[in-house]
């Protein structure tokens, strides 16, 4: 009965993480009308769960991070109650910011609440030094990076040419036309022919012109391709932190319990994301396809990198930052949604550790 109890709450956890999290690897895309509600979500839930199927890969640290091992003995995170309370204040908590539309960081959740339910379990022998190497710092960093990252691209865009510009009134409109010019004939008759290349609002500017690149496709091409890699990368990164729940006491095998988590990331997506989708889409600044690229390309590299190296990065936090970053460039940040936000993740860990707290005083 106890370990049907811990499959419950994870599968709760895993349903409100992809109400929560799902949208915001599109939500650029859907801001910028790249795609409608419906195409961005489904594009969303299908890279997330590749995402979550590749994390088997990559899963063994964020496994061991997330079951609580090095915060608490490993005697107490093999304790199904331990483990039922940290995933069930977890969920509570990123439910319940969902319903308001507040994106707030699933990881943050899940640092609160195995930081309640440790100081219940142990007490004052929980390690504060692992949960603020291992876990705070990363989470307080990762936004920051990404600020100063998609400042430093987008600044450095303007300098490189006009037609990239990042504000959305150029380059949408504009060609990279390539040609050929005829340099130099030599008496043999042979005809050295150089390249050449004109940007302009015309398709057709050379004479001998070879081929058109119609700047605005190639951007949504790569807007595209940066939301899916962030939906993807959110996947590699989020599963593994909510299988470790089951894995911990040996509830269900990795393979299986990655793909029922995945499966229930998917289904919270598809079902309750549409008010987070709507803050983040619509309420944080607007976006230009040029801006969403750069914005999507940062947080993507942020997330899968630390991945790779076992990092507890928030992908909302670090797609809020590049947001963040576009709109301070653009002048169009809506500041009051910006202060609900980071008050919601002020309060993400003290919620979730309470709420765990008193689930495992409950269920202990």
């Amino acid at each position: 009965m106890t370990y049907l109890l811990l499959l419950a709450t994870v599968i709760f956890l895993s349903y409100s993480n992809g109400a929560n999290d799902n949208f915001k690897g599109v939500a650029t895309l859907y801001s910028c009308g790249a795609l409608d509600y419906r195409k961005a979500i489904w594009t969303a839930t299908i890279t997330t769960f590749a995402g979550s199927i590749c994390s088997l890969l990559l899963a063994d640290q964020l496994i061991a991070n997330f079951s609580g091992q090095g915060l608490v003995s490993a005697e107490v995170t093999a304790q199904p109650d331990f483990l039922i309370a940290v995933s069930l204040g977890a969920a509570a908590t990123v439910m319940a910011a969902t319903l308001r539309g507040l994106p707030i960081s699933t990881t943050h959740s899940l640092i609160g609440a195995l930081t309640g339910a440790g100081l219940m379990a142990v007490g004052s022998n929980l390690n504060l030094p692992v949960l603020a190497n291992k876990f705070l710092l990363p989470l307080l960093f990762s936004p920051i990076v990404a600020i100063l990252m998609v400042v430093f691209i987008i600044r450095s865009a303007y300098r490189i040419d006009s037609w990239l510009s990042l504000d959305g009134n150029a380059g949408e409109s504009s060609f990279i036309c390539i040609g050929i010019v005829k340099l130099l004939t030599y008496p043999s008759g042979f005809n050295f022919w150089l390249p050449v290349f004109k940007v302009t609002t015309s398709g057709n500017a050379l004479p001998n012109q070879i081929a058109c690149i119609n700047v605005a496709s190639v951007m949504q091409a790569g807007h595209l391709i940066s939301g899916s890699l962030v939906s993807f990368a959110r996947g590699l990164n989020d599963t593994p932190k909510l299988v470790a729940l089951l894995v911990g006491v040996r509830a269900h095998e990795t393979e299986w319990g990655m793909l029922l988590v995945a499966a229930f990331i998917a289904l919270g997506g598809l079902f309750n994301a549409s008010k987070v989708a709507r803050t983040m889409s619509k309420k944080i600044t607007s976006i230009s396809q040029q801006q969403g690229f750069v914005s999507n390309g940062v947080t993507a590299f942020l997330v899968i990198c630390a991945s790779r190296l076992g990092m507890p990065v928030s992908t909302t936090h670090v797609s809020v930052g590049s947001l963040f970053g576009v709109g301070l460039l653009s002048n169009k940040t809506d500041y009051g949604v910006i202060r609900k936000i980071l008050l919601s993740w002020l309060i993400t860990l003290p919620t979730a550790a309470a709420v765990a707290a008193l689930v495992y005083l409950a269920v202990h």
